[in-house]
């Protein structure tokens, strides 16, 4: 029988989040264990390095739109050196744990519309660290410069404004929100040999924007490069259709592609995800994530009440 005292997993530092609930549930989580395990051996500041680093998932739609370059300028020009660099693969599964506590939110469309993109191709991570320590984690400095979901309230000087305001899904880049996030998701990307590879890379703070570089090269000759326009994407989508007899092609977007899938036929999935994620829901109303992150005035109040 388990003692009533029991822990559940290892304790993580009200430094590495603000959310009591994601400390506890991430002391549990295996992801997160890994990489606190692994980065202890390796240093004495595990809680310090995890306020200093901050990631940036380039996601499949940034290397087929080939925005991957753009990224890391837009980086570079605002203070943060790359110190780690490498490719990974976003898997069902791995889908699945990046979002695990945010993805009650997702609408069965989006669901479908994320597996057709986020596995065609390989992705890029990249471990980054501010030229001069903030205030605030550099986790939730970089996840403010990025920008929202929403492509309507994105701004100009946003990375994601920057990019490509595509739709909902289509948002190109993904960044842990806070540092203990930061530790889970690099877990869940990389196995024990490539996370040892980049958390000495980036305690060495030497800059691997070169090998960001030449990972992009490797991306883009994997990969043919895609428009994500909406309007040549329902035009593409039409042009399908039409070839299909007892389908409508003059029909509005939603009912084209609701008729592409009622009748099976074969569309090309980028334009199912270009159009799709424009007119269908994304979003679950009335829920809010289990887990959340929390911005720069909220990590502002918990530092000084931690004093």
């Amino acid at each position: 029988m388990t003692p009533a005292h029991a822990a559940h997993g290892i304790p993580v530092s009200a430094l590495l989040t603000c959310h009591p609930a994601k400390a506890r549930l991430y002391g549990a989580d295996t992801y997160f264990q890994e990489s606190h395990d692994q980065l202890a051996a390796l240093t004495d500041d595990v809680t310090g390095f995890a306020h200093r680093h901050a990631a940036l998932l380039l996601k499949p739609d940034a290397v087929v739109a080939r925005r991957l370059e753009a990224a890391v300028d837009w980086l570079a020009a605002r203070g943060f050196r790359i110190v780690g660099a490498a490719v990974t693969r976003l898997t069902r599964t791995m889908i699945r744990a990046l979002w695990y506590f945010q993805w009650n939110l997702a609408t069965p469309y989006r669901r479908r519309l994320a597996a057709l993109f986020l596995e065609d191709a390989d992705a890029l991570v990249l471990l980054v660290r501010r030229d001069h320590d903030r205030d605030i984690p550099a986790s939730v400095e970089l996840t403010r410069l990025k920008g929202p979901t929403d492509p309507d309230a994105r701004r100009p000087g946003q990375l994601r404004h920057l990019l490509g305001r595509h739709s909902y899904l289509l948002n190109l880049v993904h960044t842990p929100d806070e540092p203990a996030d930061v530790l889970r998701e690099l877990a869940v990307h990389f196995d024990d040999t490539a996370r040892d590879h980049l958390f000495r890379s980036a305690l060495a703070g030497e800059d691997r924007t070169a090998d960001a570089l030449r990972l992009t090269g490797r991306l883009y000759a994997a990969t043919k490069p895609r428009d994500l326009g909406f309007d040549p994407a329902v035009e593409r989508l039409r042009a399908t259709v039409s070839r299909h007899p007892g389908t409508d092609p003059r029909a509005a977007p939603r009912p084209l592609l609701e008729t592409a899938w009622q009748h099976g036929i074969e569309v090309d999935p980028w334009d199912t995800v270009i159009v799709g994620s424009k007119v269908l829901p994304m979003r679950q109303p009335g829920r809010v994530p289990v887990l959340d992150g929390a911005d720069a005035e909220t990590w502002r109040r918990h530092l000084d009440s931690l004093k």
